[in-house]
């Protein structure tokens, strides 16, 4: 199966970068999907969740305070605001739950957008 790399820089530095199969991001427009090949495009993104399925097969969300992509055929870079990494390997996840939705009050949302977030971080949980 094809890969693509993704990358997710905040203020702080870079909090993911590694290959993955597929990203969902949360546009200004609504969630949308990116796959190897995508065509070129660059995007506002709005407070909420990135779903990441990596190359070995985990799915990994990191939850984001807005920012922006660009998107070329082999690499996504994400550079956003602030982001907690929930469900990597590294660390309590509780406390990155907590984080996560504590990120996504402080950013200004529309009440859909939150709710999609938080049900997706609530899936996470369980």
């Amino acid at each position: 199966m094809k890969t693509m790399n993704l990358e997710i820089v905040t203020p702080g530095g870079v909090i993911y970068n590694d290959d993955i199969k597929q990203v969902t991001l949360p546009g200004e427009q609504g969630e949308f999907g990116v796959l190897p090949e995508h065509s070129s495009l660059v995007s506002l993104l709005d407070a909420g969740v990135i779903d990441i399925d990596t190359a070995n097969n985990k799915e990994i969300v990191v939850a984001i305070d807005g920012g922006y992509v660009k998107v070329d055929e082999n690499k996504v870079l994400c550079i956003v605001n602030g982001a907690v990494a929930v469900n990597d390997e590294e660390g309590s996840l509780s406390g990155r739950l907590e984080a996560a939705k504590e990120l996504l009050k402080s950013a200004e949302v529309s009440s859909t957008a939150m709710a999609t977030a938080m049900g997706k971080l609530d899936k996470v949980a369980k």
